[in-house]
C-alpha cells in the first residue's frame, strides 16, 4: 500500500513566465504581494517584468532580494518582515528563493519565527499565504516538495516540512534557465537525477513514486550533456527542467538517502554548491550501494538504458565527464578533516537519509565515504 502526496498545478512552456499576473488574480482576493528573487536575478530586470504584470493586474508587489547563497534564519525573518499585508508569497530562482518564499507564506501567516517550526517541531499553519514557485534552474525540485531547508542559528542545516508549504502554482518556463552558467547547469542536473534515483531506489520507494522518479531519470540523463554544451537549446532545458520538477515530486514522497546525507553534512562544514556535492558524493558511494542488488535498482538502471544496476557507477562517471564536472572541493574545506565531515553525517538532522538509504551505512562505512570526500583536490572554483 502507498499514497502519493498531492502536485501542485503545474504549467510548462516557454514563455510561461508571462502568464503569472493572469494565474495569480485567480487565485482568490489578492491584492498584495511579495516576490522573493536573489539579486543577481532581480538585476537582470526579471523583477521589474514581474511586478509591472502583476499591476496591470491589480496586485501591488514588492520585492525580497536581500540574500545570495543558500537561505539562513537571518534571510527567513527579513522576509518574513517584508511579507506583512501580502496575500501571496511568488519564488523565483533556484531552490534558495523557493524555499525562503515557501517558509515565508507560513511564517508571515503565523507570526511564528521559522525555528519554532523548524525539524517539525510543531505543526504548521493551516492558512498559509498562496504561493506560485517559478524554478529558473533545474535541479532542487523545491517547486513541487513539501521540505524547505535552511541554515539555523548555529550554522546547521535544518528543515522545515509540511503540505502547508507546497505551492498552488508552479511555473516552469524553460527559457528561464538558458542564461544558467555551464556549471552550474551541471551541477543542478546531476542534483535532479540524484534525487529521482534516490527516492527510486532508497527504503521508503514505492510504484507511485517510481512512475515519476524513472522519467525524471529518462529525461535528465538524456539531455543533461545538451542543456550544459548547448545552453540555447530550449528543448534540452525544457526536458531537463520538467525531469527537475518529477524528481522534486518524487522525492517529496519518498526522501533521498546518503548521498543527500554526505551532501548536506558538507554544507554544515563551509559553503559547497549543492548540486556539486551530492554529485561528488553520488559518485563515491555509488559502487558500493548498487552491491545491495535489489529489483529497485536495476528498474532505475533501465530506466537510464542499462542491463543491470552493476553498469551505473560507469554510467554516472561517464555523464559527470560528459557535462565537465571537475572532482574538487572549495578551498575552504582545507580548514576540515574527515572526522569532522563523519561528525556532521552522524548529525541527527541526517539521521533520515541515512535511514532510508538501501542498505545499512555502518559507522565504518560512514568514516570510509567521510575519507573518500575529504581526499578530493581543492579547487577555487
Amino acid at each position: 500500500m502507498f499514497s502519493n502526496s498531492f502536485i501542485p498545478d503545474m504549467r510548462f512552456g516557454a514563455g510561461s513566465f508571462s502568464e503569472i499576473g493572469a494565474a495569480a488574480a485567480t487565485l482568490g482576493s489578492i491584492d498584495r504581494a511579495l516576490v522573493v528573487m536573489d539579486s543577481f536575478l532581480a538585476a537582470t530586470g526579471l523583477a521589474n517584468r514581474l511586478i509591472d504584470d502583476l499591476r496591470a493586474h491589480g496586485i501591488i508587489a514588492s520585492l525580497f532580494a536581500d540574500f545570495a547563497g543558500e537561505p539562513k534564519l537571518s534571510h527567513l525573518q527579513a522576509a518574513m518582515r517584508a511579507a506583512r499585508g501580502a496575500q501571496l508569497v511568488i519564488g523565483v530562482g533556484g531552490g534558495s528563493a523557493l524555499d525562503i518564499a515557501k517558509i515565508t507564506s507560513c511564517c508571515a501567516a503565523s507570526g511564528q519565527d521559522p525555528m519554532f517550526y523548524a525539524l517539525a517541531a510543531k505543526p504548521l499553519p493551516k492558512n498559509p499565504l498562496k504561493k506560485i514557485m517559478v524554478p529558473t534552474t533545474a535541479g532542487t525540485g523545491s517547486e513541487t516538495s513539501a521540505t524547505n531547508i535552511f541554515t539555523g542559528p548555529e550554522g546547521k542545516k535544518l528543515w522545515i516540512w509540511g503540505p502547508e508549504t507546497k505551492a498552488d502554482l508552479v511555473i516552469l518556463d524553460p527559457a528561464l534557465t538558458v542564461t544558467l552558467p555551464r556549471h552550474l547547469t551541471a551541477w543542478c542536473g546531476m542534483d535532479a537525477l540524484i534525487h529521482a534515483f534516490e527516492a527510486a531506489t532508497n527504503r521508503n520507494t514505492h510504484k507511485g513514486a517510481q512512475l515519476y522518479a524513472h522519467e525524471a531519470l529518462r529525461l535528465v540523463a538524456g539531455s543533461l550533456e545538451t542543456a550544459v554544451t548547448s545552453p540555447a537549446d530550449l528543448e534540452a532545458r525544457g526536458r531537463v527542467l520538467l525531469g527537475s520538477c518529477y524528481a522534486g515530486i518524487a522525492i517529496d514522497n519518498c526522501g533521498t538517502a546518503i548521498a543527500h546525507n554526505i551532501s548536506h553534512a558538507m554544507a554544515g562544514l563551509g559553503p559547497v554548491h549543492h548540486g556539486l556535492a551530492t554529485a561528488l558524493a553520488f559518485e563515491a558511494t555509488l559502487p558500493w550501494l548498487v552491491a545491495a542488488r535489489t529489483p529497485e535498482l536495476d528498474a532505475a538502471a533501465r530506466a537510464l538504458g542499462l542491463e543491470t544496476a552493476a553498469m551505473l557507477p560507469a554510467c554516472v562517471s561517464d555523464l559527470m565527464d560528459r557535462c565537465d564536472i571537475h572532482r574538487a572541493l572549495p578551498a575552504a574545506f582545507d580548514a576540515y578533516s574527515s572526522d569532522d565531515l563523519a561528525a556532521e553525517m552522524r548529525a541527527t538532522e541526517n539521521r533520515p537519509m541515512r535511514r532510508a538509504t538501501i542498505r545499512d551505512v555502518s559507522d565504518d562505512d560512514v568514516d570510509r565515504f567521510a575519507a573518500m570526500i575529504m581526499s578530493l583536490p581543492r579547487s577555487l572554483r
